[in-house]
């Protein structure tokens, strides 16, 4: 078998073997969500906030250079570090990865490698905020590493045609086992005492069962996915460090010649930084500005998981026939209708605080999935690690925009409801740049083929 057309830009597998890779691809999806949810969204940051304080105590500071801050400002000038490294590093890692053959074996790398970082977790306690410092921050810039091989991934298993399906289904699949194994972690940690467990050993032992997760489940794609052989790959001299260098600055300089890709990029980082704002402030504005109990925000987090599973099964549907663009704008919509309920939410409002929890869910998913499937379709054969590394580099990158604009307007105004619908700025400058791309010209462009759907 031939396992890749070398003039074709569609892989050269026939249905049944390309059908076959993809169900393989789905359980990455599967694996790694258990770090965002468990580890990212739900029981890190206290966990590390409180071993900080253990260090310094209640009320007191650390001193780095002429800098001193909280316990709490310490949580979250780690996660920027590692979100900021990780834009810088990741553009080189997908250089390299488009010159090997062996796409599969880095993804199983980055997961494995992501894994034992946040297995360290587990072994950080009392006031040993270093040692789960290194786990946070080594953890999160594999998962960002293993996420730029994966989705490259993705157009070598899949035609222009079937892109968007097989995207929404690897998200609904991620959202599915992320939101699964974070309900089994909530019941052990509501239910620690009568486990027998300390609230500190329940809360180590959920983290360490999602590092688990992760690199047990990367089994699957790294035995059931296979090898695609390069394409396209710029000759340049050197080692393989030289070589990836080369090979980046040849892509860097091409880029203006797929203004489409560019200008989605651009689109993507606005509309992109407000949902995953939206996500990150979600539970502070339900407790701070509408007053509902923990028990409402973990009910709450875990409903939005597994609303996000139909929603992106639904957004891919609806893409296969309007076209992504088209749903992903109607996606915004949706977003901009839910900032814009949020500024007059009245508080203590239970069950509609749940229903813009589910519209968060539908679209979460959808618009995510969508985004990395329409992408795809502007990505020059052989370009695919290299161009998703840009792709993830902007997510991260300015990954602080929203959340500087949500802390700048709740300064000014005291109140997180015109904090909250400020970012409906992010969502109409990224559909009015989404509106300015042209679908048929991107694809061709980029050498690919125009479904009939786009």
């Amino acid at each position: 078998m031939t396992e890749r057309n070398a003039t074709s830009g569609i892989a050269n597998l026939d249905p049944l073997e390309q059908e076959s890779e993809q169900k393989a691809w789905y359980w990455y999806d599967w694996a790694n969500s258990a770090y965002t949810t468990t580890i990212g969204t739900v029981f890190f940051g206290p966990y590390f906030i409180n071993l900080a304080k253990n260090a310094v105590g209640e009320n007191g500071r650390f001193d780095v250079g002429p800098f001193t801050m909280p316990p709490g400002s310490l949580f979250f000038w780690l996660i920027t570090a590692a979100t900021l490294l990780s834009a810088v590093l990741l553009p080189l890692l997908g250089a390299y990865a488009d010159r090997t053959a062996n796409k599969k074996g880095l993804l199983a790398f980055f997961a494995w490698t992501g894994a034992g970082f946040a297995s360290l977790i587990f072994f950080a306690t009392g006031d040993n905020w270093q040692l789960a410092a290194v786990g946070i921050v080594m953890g999160n810039l594999c998962f960002g590493a293993g996420g730029v091989i994966n989705d490259s991934i993705l157009p070598l298993i899949s035609d222009e045609a079937n892109r968007d399906r097989v995207s929404s289904r690897g998200w609904a699949f991620g959202y599915l086992g992320g939101g699964l194994l974070l309900l089994l972690n909530l019941g052990v940690f509501l239910g620690h005492e009568a486990l027998g467990l300390e609230e500190g050993l329940a809360a180590r032992l959920c983290m360490l069962s999602a590092a688990l997760w992760w690199a047990g489940f990367t089994i699957i794609p790294f035995r059931r996915l296979k090898n695609h052989q390069p394409a396209d790959v710029e000759h340049v001299e050197g080692n393989v460090v030289a070589r990836s260098f080369g090979q980046l600055a040849v892509t860097l300089r091409e880029l203006k010649n797929y203004p489409m890709a560019l200008t989605f990029l651009v689109a993507y980082l606005f509309f992109n930084d407000g949902i995953q704002t939206v996500i990150a402030s979600a539970s502070v504005y339900g407790a701070e500005e509408l007053g509902h109990s923990q028990t409402i925000l973990i009910a709450t987090i875990l409903m939005v998981q597994f609303v996000a599973f139909f929603g992106a099964l639904l957004f891919g549907r609806l893409a296969a026939r309007h076209g992504a663009k088209k749903t992903i704008l109607m996606g915004l919509v949706i977003w901009m209708v839910i900032v814009t309920v949020a500024l007059v939410m009245p508080a203590g409002n239970v069950t509609l605080f749940l229903v813009l929890g589910a519209a968060i869910g539908i679209v979460l998913g959808g618009t995510q999935a969508l985004a990395r499937s329409y992408f795809s379709l502007f990505i020059p054969r052989g370009k695919e690690a290299e161009y998703f590394s840009f792709y993830h580099a902007m997510d991260r990158g300015t990954s602080w925009f929203g959340t500087a604009t949500l802390a700048i307007v709740l300064s000014i105004t005291g109140s997180y409801r015109p904090a909250i619908f400020a970012l409906i700025a992010f969502f109409v400058i990224g559909g009015v740049l989404l509106l300015r791309v042209d679908t048929a010209r991107g694809i061709r462009e980029a050498g690919n083929v125009v479904p009939a759907v786009v």
